[in-house]
């Protein structure tokens, strides 16, 4: 940010006397009942974890995608700084430890202390998260990986053209070290994919069937919908029918919109984040909220303004 299981079909089994059937059947449901209930823990780094019943053998972790917490509040993806700022507030902090909330760490960064967080790492470069991986260059306890391609100097140009591609290439190695996979594809990766004028890159992102595409690789995607959150109608409009594409790609995947504090152009306010949670609520599991400052991935944003995100969040209460 800025800032298929195959079934196969039933086979004639050889006859067998009904002795033998018998005691095969009894054996079977002993097995069964003395098997203890399967839990799936939580991946981490250099551990892998077999795919759920009903989920491609090729995905990843799938078992633990975003999701409301346990009261219903939505999921949150926040930077390290972000999630730092927000837990000044003790009325935040008590809407956070009721969530599930995504740490977003840089590479080389380690989770903050004493924080119930499942640290993600973020990575611009498809290339530059599987060599990190491949090489064990990630904090002990990660839970997952961010691809965020967008068309910027981050992302190398050959990913910019293909980033569904990209992103596959990233989920091969991010399962098989049982790490989760969000892909946060940015709306500007529309003037490489489509260059021709006259059309919002929103609506073109919709053409492209780009969060279908990616659902089917991702475990998680993230919307960048920020640009839109000026107006609501819009914001909602979009985030509602990707939405709709990436759940038709993949029944279980889940879905992220994101949300700046303090985007490029003319300045936004809590109520304004509100509501465009509330007008896309029901078609999400949550949010990136970003907190960006001034910098070279976000040369054109104001200040930090921690104060709406917190302000947003109360209002959610």
């Amino acid at each position: 940010m800025n800032t298929g299981s195959d079934r196969r079909p039933a086979g004639t089994r050889p006859r067998r006397p009904a002795v033998a059937l018998a005691l095969a059947a009894l054996a079977a449901l002993t097995a069964c009942s003395a098997s203890p209930p399967r839990t799936s823990p939580a991946p981490r780094a250099g551990t892998a974890s077999p795919a759920p019943s009903g989920v491609p053998a090729s995905r990843g972790p799938s078992g633990v995608p975003a999701s409301r917490g346990p009261s219903g509040v939505p999921a949150w993806l926040l930077t390290r700084s972000a999630l730092a700022q927000l837990r000044t507030d003790l009325v935040v902090r008590d809407e956070l430890n009721r969530a599930r909330v995504y740490e977003i760490l840089q590479p080389g960064q380690h989770a903050l202390a004493g924080v119930t967080a499942e640290p993600v790492v973020t990575f611009a470069s498809a290339a530059a998260l599987q060599n990190a991986i491949r090489h064990g260059q990630l904090p002990t306890g990660i839970y997952g990986v961010l691809y965020d391609p967008e068309a910027w100097p981050f992302t190398p140009v050959t990913e910019q053209r293909d980033p569904v591609r990209a992103a596959a290439s990233a989920a091969v190695v991010a399962h098989a070290h049982g790490l989760l996979l969000i892909v946060a594809s940015a709306l500007n990766l529309t003037a490489v994919l489509d260059p021709a004028g006259g059309t919002p890159r929103w609506r073109k992102f919709l053409a492209l069937n780009l969060a279908g595409r990616l659902a089917r690789v991702a475990d998680v995607i993230e919307l960048q919908a920020q640009s839109l959150e000026r107006d609501t109608t819009a914001y909602a409009a979009f985030v509602r029918a990707a939405t709709a594409q990436a759940a038709a790609a993949h029944p279980r995947i889940s879905v992220l919109a994101g949300l700046s504090t303090n985007p490029p152009g003319t300045p936004v306010d809590s109520q304004r984040l509100a509501a465009a949670i509330r007008a896309t609520r029901s078609a999400v599991a949550g949010y990136w909220l970003n907190i960006p400052s001034p910098g070279p991935r976000c040369p054109t944003c104001h200040p930090a303004r921690p104060d709406i995100a917190i302000g947003t969040l109360r209002q959610l209460r």
